[in-house]
């Protein structure tokens, strides 16, 4: 064994000073504390008292006031403690002490020896010996020999002496990682005019109690009035929704009504062929566009427009020589779900028509709708089978491409997005036709955001519109913008199975700023 070494007053405490953990106290031991002393003022200084684990004192404290016997206050109590590695320095000694004392003992040790010796002590320690000129290490031989005879250990008498200590020794052991801070809740408690009182406690009168009559031998918990109700966890508007409102209050402030758009199964006649659109067209087949099973077809199209429609298709008129083939009215009647808000457009002009005929006057319009459309297209990072298009028009006379391309850049101004590029295309029922590109900030490519064109006469002229009056409209799908301007690569991430409803709750309101001029 090995004999005690020069600075004895770094050895470990003696033997039982360290007691094994507390234990929690029992119910009727916290009871009978309370019996004795009539209220328990501090509960961190009881356990300290009763060797109590305290954490175990504040369950049973808990359980009594659950049981309405005691009432408690709780309060902070700010102090220190002890870290793992303070812990076992205030018994084993600072590793600077620990250092001290081999090399003392030695005569002489390297940094491998005293690593080897002391671990992670011997790592610490070498250097605050050092430090504190109590060793010196040779320069040929790498070795440290002692430069005192016994040295004190301070920090040794901090750790063991750690509620008494000043503020700035508090915070050296704090830098050194020995000791901490704790936030400990102490309770104060005191009886109630139920303590003792060995009846169960039940929260709620049942009918159970009712019928067996057993209500009279138990007691109520009391009823907190001022308690706060079950939070309401309501829903949120989802993400795309908040793009909706916010691109719905742009078009409000330039100017344009909202069409009415609550028509999702549309007849193909206000689908395909109002617009012009040949009824031996690709996008009418079966590929592109989704059939209603029931109702099959359609009722009540308005006959007299029916007939202009058809004749426009079959011979044309007014300078247009139609499509030339037989335009069948059973396929016009066929019910879809409806590809385009286009439709929604074609009502709105045939009543602007209506109106025309019926007071001779034309009254300039623009119109705008945000709705879901279906297409029956393959997924992926751009397109979904249902979307949501915005669209819009504008009625008036002498209006050109040039207006049109002017309104398209105030809008997407509107919405923060620049570098617009357009370029031409086909529709049958616009023409001239522009399909309408900008710039991904994620996917880092020019997408496609919508269409655009002028829409043609065969389309306009059957309704009864003047002649002289020209419609320049738009179509733009809702998600390409969402995804544009909430930095997300793809469409799955706000409108499909994939989306976390908890984020939708935390997506922040979409807010739309103006860009600058290009």
């Amino acid at each position: 064994r090995r004999a005690p070494g020069p600075a004895s007053r770094g050895a470990a405490p003696p033997a039982g000073r360290w007691a094994p953990a507390m234990a929690a106290p029992a119910k009727d031991a916290v009871v009978g504390a309370l019996e004795e002393l009539g209220e328990i003022k501090d509960s961190v200084a009881l356990a300290s008292e009763k060797g109590w684990d305290h954490n175990g004192l504040v369950g049973v404290i808990k359980s009594l006031e659950a049981l309405a016997w005691v009432k408690s206050t709780p309060h902070k109590i700010e102090g220190w403690k002890l870290t793992p590695e303070g812990e076992e320095y205030s018994r084993k000694g600072s590793p600077e002490v620990q250092v001290f004392n081999l090399v003392k003992e030695r005569g002489s040790a390297t940094k491998d020896d005293l690593e080897q010796a002391l671990g992670e002590a011997g790592k610490v320690g070498v250097n605050v010996a050092s430090k504190n000129r109590w060793i010196s290490m040779d320069k040929a031989t790498k070795a440290f020999t002692a430069l005192k005879d016994a040295v004190e250990d301070e920090a040794k008498s901090d750790l063991l002496g750690l509620a008494g200590l000043p503020a700035a020794k508090l915070s050296e052991l704090k830098k050194r990682k020995l000791a901490a801070q704790v936030s400990t809740t102490s309770y104060k408690v005191t009886k109630s005019e139920n303590f003792g009182d060995r009846r169960e406690v039940v929260a709620e009168m049942t009918s159970e109690l009712i019928q067996k009559g057993t209500w009279k031998d138990v007691q109520f918990k009391a009823l907190n009035l001022n308690a706060s109700g079950i939070r309401n966890r309501g829903g949120a508007l989802h993400p795309l929704m908040k793009v909706r409102t916010e691109v719905r209050n742009v078009l409000l402030l330039m100017g344009f009504e909202e069409m009415e758009t609550n028509q999702w199964v549309e007849s193909s006649f206000w689908n395909f062929d109002t617009l012009y659109q040949p009824q031996q067209h690709p996008a009418r087949d079966a590929h592109d566009t989704f059939f209603m099973e029931s109702p099959a077809k359609a009722q009540n199209l308005p006959q007299e427009y029916l007939k202009a429609v058809k004749e426009m298709h079959e011979r044309g008129g007014r300078g247009s020589t139609g499509w030339n083939y037989d335009w069948s009215e059973d396929e016009a009647r066929k019910n879809i779900l409806r590809t385009h808000t286009t439709s929604v457009s074609s009502r709105t002009l045939h009543k602007m028509a209506q109106e025309y005929k019926k007071t001779g006057v034309f009254t300039p319009r623009k119109y705008f709708s945000i709705d879901r459309v279906f297409r029956n297209e393959t997924l992926d990072a751009t397109h979904l089978a249902e979307f949501h298009q915005v669209e819009g028009f504008i009625a008036d006379r002498n209006l050109g491409l040039g207006h049109l391309i002017g309104v398209l850049k105030e809008f997407f101004l509107r919405l923060g997005v620049t570098g617009l590029k357009f370029k031409p295309a086909y529709n049958p029922y616009t023409e001239p036709s522009m399909e309408i590109f900008g710039y991904h900030p994620v996917l880092k490519k020019t997408v496609e955001l919508g269409n655009s064109g002028v829409f043609r006469p065969e389309m306009l002229l059957p309704m009864g519109l003047p002649e002289d009056v020209t419609v320049v409209a738009w179509g733009v799908g809702l998600e390409r913008t969402a995804t544009q301007k909430m930095g997300i690569r793809g469409l799955r991430e706000i409108f499909s199975h994939e989306v976390d409803l908890a984020t939708t709750k935390k997506q922040a309101f979409t807010w739309f700023r103006r860009a600058s001029e290009e």
